[in-house]
């Protein structure tokens, strides 16, 4: 089906139904991969394609939807989901205001009720709204944003109003996932789960550990946020579990030994430093192959 992409353009997506139970991936939607890098702005991106997929799938006869949070070009706090959904922003003379998060900073009143709709939000990140470590502070500056302090004062002001609307939900855990879109779920009634252990779960990862001599894992930059509930936390846990050496290939990597060893990681190998960022970025794909091959002699069973 057609949404809204970040910039309210056209861009096709799906949800999958199971059941009454719907699987978003809110990236397809609103994710940084939708954007030239010259398009990066979250000051004005959107999450409203996300809603219109959530409706879509109530349409077709769910009654639960999990949301996967994840790769997000947005840090609107979910206004333009919740828009999709029936909860209208209005400025000081009743307009409807633009999208995007600095709009937010306009916004007097929140007029309608979102969907009645069992939402799950399945994050890699447990981080707050604000603060910090919260979506702006963290976030905000990968997906293209100059100035944080005025992205700040306008989240904080719409989760005062979303809070006086709905429910409070902006220090709650994963609340800070996709530019706030967590929030927004949260502040709907919706719950959290990890991402990871929905995957993990769908795919049988335990018992698959549980058969291998060595688990391998990684993404593109093995750092302090990937211990936080992300893919490679939830993989070497499981690994650990099955009393299983876990082994991490990313692009690069800024863990310590002591942090990564405390999280179940035996060793972390970079791209970068095997072949160099240019080979890395050039191409990747003989990039993981060569790191795969070390791997492989240094692993060797």
């Amino acid at each position: 089906m057609l949404v809204e992409d970040p910039l309210a353009r056209p861009t096709l997506a799906s949800f999958r139904l199971d059941g009454a139970t719907a699987y978003v991936e809110s990236a397809q939607a609103c994710g940084l991969q939708l954007l030239d890098p010259s398009e990066r702005d979250p000051a004005v991106t959107t999450t409203y394609g996300v809603g219109q997929l959530v409706r879509a799938a109530l349409e077709a006869g769910a009654a639960r939807v999990v949301v996967g949070l994840g790769g997000s070009g947005t840090n609107d706090g979910g206004a333009g989901f919740l828009a999709a959904l029936g909860v209208r922003r209005e400025g000081a003379d009743g307009e409807r205001l633009a999208p995007g998060c600095l709009a937010l900073a306009d916004a007097v009143r929140l007029v309608g009720q979102p969907l009645a709709v069992e939402l799950v939000a399945a994050t890699d990140v447990d981080n707050p709204l604000l603060g910090p470590e919260g979506a702006t502070r963290a976030f905000a500056t990968q997906k293209g944003a100059q100035d944080l302090d005025p992205l700040e004062a306008a989240l904080t002001h719409w989760a005062d109003l979303l809070e006086a609307h709905l429910r409070p939900a902006r220090g709650l855990p994963g609340s800070g996932a996709a530019g706030g879109l967590g929030f927004a779920i949260l502040a709907a009634g919706g719950s959290r789960v990890s991402g990871v252990s929905v995957v993990a779960e769908a795919i049988g990862l335990a018992p698959k550990c549980a058969g291998a001599d060595l688990v391998l894992t990684g993404e593109g930059s093995f750092d302090w946020q990937s211990l936080r509930g992300k893919v490679v936390s939830g993989v070497a846990a499981a690994a650990v579990e099955a009393a299983v050496p876990c082994v991490v290939v990313a692009g690069r990597t800024s863990v310590g030994r002591r942090e990564a060893a405390a999280a179940g990681i035996e060793s972390a190998y970079s791209l970068e430093e095997l072949v160099g960022l240019e080979a890395a970025l050039s191409d990747p794909g003989n990039a993981l192959a060569t790191a795969c091959s070390q791997v492989a002699r240094a692993w060797n069973m």
